[in-house]
């Protein structure tokens, strides 16, 4: 009985910090590999339809995860009865007054995934070309986690979460800037088109 009266305890007073903490971990880790396949299908490694269908759906379904555990994680944040951030705490930038620069990208972070991920559902009304374009954004949502994570998740000092975080930074950062300059090389190729096809036009006129 006491056993029980003293986790009681525990779970009134840390329950909703330790529901934060933990749905803040797993958003981090489902946006992250969110990201890490999205930049690994831009860059076209594989032609095979059937893999990258099933890359995609993974894609899907971790961004769509990601998403409902920041809810939790903001919701957790919320009702902790030791933060008390009001609804300003948890809905404006750098309006909380803990970790107050960190949990301000936090909060943007968590619009700009909102965002992103509700202009998947009309990018027919957007349109592809448009809606790709701003689907780059997708970057900066995992940078904007990685710096609220570090500067003001508990898990910071954490041996395992710092691995992580480092074991896909890199690979990410490498994807991020190949695909950047697979579009620049996309671009100027389509450009000298452009230019060759004009040529033989202004030297018939």
């Amino acid at each position: 009985m006491i056993a029980l009266a003293s986790i009681s305890h525990v779970l009134s007073k840390y329950g909703w910090w330790l529901v934060s903490r933990s749905s803040g971990i797993v958003a981090f880790v489902l946006i992250t590999i969110s990201v890490l396949i999205g930049l690994t299908m831009a860059g076209k490694p594989v032609r095979e339809p059937q893999f990258t269908k099933s890359l995609r759906a993974v894609h899907e379904q971790t961004a769509l995860a990601g998403l409902i555990a920041i809810a939790v994680h903001g919701l957790a944040i919320f009702l902790d009865p030791w933060l008390k951030p009001g609804i300003t705490g948890v809905t404006i930038p750098f309006a909380l007054g803990v970790h107050t620069f960190w949990t301000g990208l936090g909060v943007i972070a968590g619009y700009l995934a909102m965002l992103l991920g509700l202009s998947f559902y009309l990018r027919r009304q957007i349109g592809a070309r448009l809606w790709r374009k701003a689907h780059r954004a997708t970057i900066a949502v995992y940078v904007l986690g990685l710096f609220h994570a570090l500067g003001a998740g508990s898990d910071t000092g954490s041996l395992l979460f710092l691995c992580f975080a480092a074991a896909t930074a890199v690979p990410i950062a490498i994807l991020f800037v190949y695909r950047i300059g697979a579009e620049r090389r996309a671009e100027q190729r389509r450009r000298l088109r452009t230019r060759r096809q004009r040529e033989p036009l202004l030297s018939n006129s």
